[in-house]
């Protein structure tokens, strides 16, 4: 039999891999510079002005660099129910507020929101939301670096914590939580090989100095939610992902606690224990908020009213006079603007779980399994941190948790809502 080999070209080993075929239009200029300013005001986060500035700049030119952004907000049309609903109870309860030049000050929240609609016109398929999505973990990691070099000037003590280029610790928390989930999920299901430039964190060397930078810093903050909320976000993906790696999870606990210093080991016994200040107190914000919201159950107090009339409702025996908020974000919204607004809250976060978890268990999306249980993961840390947290009234914490709402539409392809793109 002739060897029909081209002369000087070897024959290969074992057959080649074919590729993935990707089906979806190239990218055009407009769709990488609506992209790329979306991308931007997240990237920034770190530096709240400019992340407001390039958020501005994106919705300006949203009308001009979007193709069919009917089509691609209708991805996302399971949403805009809760989402519209949220706002107008916004409205509405600063209309009937107890001090409405006061309130007037929350309708600054629907700049905010609006970068929801702006990611389902920004991002199609997995390849955008991927890029931004490893492209916020390497910045994670550059931002975690500095929260840890501020030890070199004093910080780390319970009243001095590291909170990188944020104003407040638990700005920072927030973030690096929701981010760390991302990459966490990565690791543990790994994307499949697809054709193209090979990404940053497929390297594992990156991937891991990421994560160990990154929960570090995360573990330096001392801030007792974002603990919980990562515990719970890594426990839902050991459980849906790698069942057997949840045997190992008592003995890593235990590990932690006898290789942990001793800040940390104080700061977490400290989450039952009622005789801590700050755990007492959060339960007198608990009674207090819980008083508003009886008396106001519809329309609450009105936005930014809470904290105003903390006094009045105040415990006797809580520790602080003042407050800046109920650390407790279904609590402050429930007192701000009734319960209506936080049925839509809720809502908002089901709907995005409901779709994710719906397009993972498709056998077609496995590829991006990571994306969809990163996203669930993430969602529910946020959930369970805002137990003892108001992370929803933390614009930066907001906005991420905002492109996390959007990412399981993000996924499907523009003009038909239960589709979904491949390699896109």
């Amino acid at each position: 039999m002739s060897d029909s080999r081209i002369p000087g070209f070897p024959r290969p080993s074992a057959p080649l891999a074919q590729p993935r075929i990707d089906n979806s239009p190239r990218t055009s200029a407009r769709e990488r510079w609506r992209f790329g300013l979306y991308a931007a005001h997240l990237i920034t986060l770190f530096g709240i002005a400019l992340s407001n500035w390039l958020l501005g700049l994106a919705i300006l030119a949203s009308p001009w660099l979007a193709e069919s952004p009917l089509q691609a907000l209708r991805r996302g049309r399971r949403i805009w129910i809760p989402l519209l609903l949220y706002v107008a109870f916004l409205i509405v309860s600063v209309a009937a507020s107890r001090d409405p030049r006061e309130s007037y000050r929350s309708l600054t929240e629907l700049f905010t929101l609006a970068a929801l609609p702006l990611a389902l016109i920004s991002i199609s398929g997995e390849r955008r939301l991927r890029w931004l999505f490893d492209a916020s973990i390497v910045v994670a990691a550059l931002l975690a670096l500095g929260g840890l070099a501020q030890f070199l000037v004093g910080y780390g003590s319970i009243d001095r914590r590291i909170k990188g280029p944020f104003s407040h610790v638990m700005t920072f928390s927030g973030v690096l939580l929701l981010i760390d989930l991302l990459l966490i999920a990565r690791m543990v299901a790994p994307p499949r090989a697809s054709p193209g430039p090979r990404r940053w964190l497929d390297r594992p060397l990156v991937a891991w100095g990421c994560l160990c930078v990154i929960n570090a810093a995360l573990i330096s903050t001392l801030t007792r939610n974002a603990w919980l909320g990562l515990l719970v976000g890594v426990g839902w993906l050991l459980w849906t992902l790698r069942r057997a790696w949840l045997l190992a999870a008592p003995a890593a606990i235990i590990l932690l606690v006898l290789l942990a210093p001793v800040p940390v080991v104080a700061r977490a016994l400290s989450v039952t224990n009622l005789s801590d200040e700050s755990t007492y107190d959060r339960l007198c914000m608990l009674q207090a908020g819980a008083r508003m919201v009886a008396e106001h159950p519809f329309v609450g107090l009105g936005p930014n009213m809470p904290e105003r009339r903390y006094p009045i409702y105040r415990h006797p025996t809580a520790s602080r006079l003042n407050v800046p908020h109920l650390h407790n974000s279904y609590l402050q919204l429930a007192a701000e603007r009734g319960l209506p607004t936080l049925a839509t809250f809720l809502a908002l976060f089901g709907v995005a779980l409901h779709a994710a978890w719906s397009d993972y268990r498709r056998r077609e999306v496995a590829d991006r399994s990571d994306l969809l249980q990163g996203t669930i993961a993430a969602l529910l840390a946020f959930l369970v941190a805002a137990l003892f947290e108001h992370n929803w009234g933390d614009t930066e914490v907001q906005r991420m948790a905002l492109l996390l709402l959007a990412a399981p539409f993000c996924l499907r392809s523009i003009g038909e809502p239960g589709a979904r793109t491949v390699g896109a």
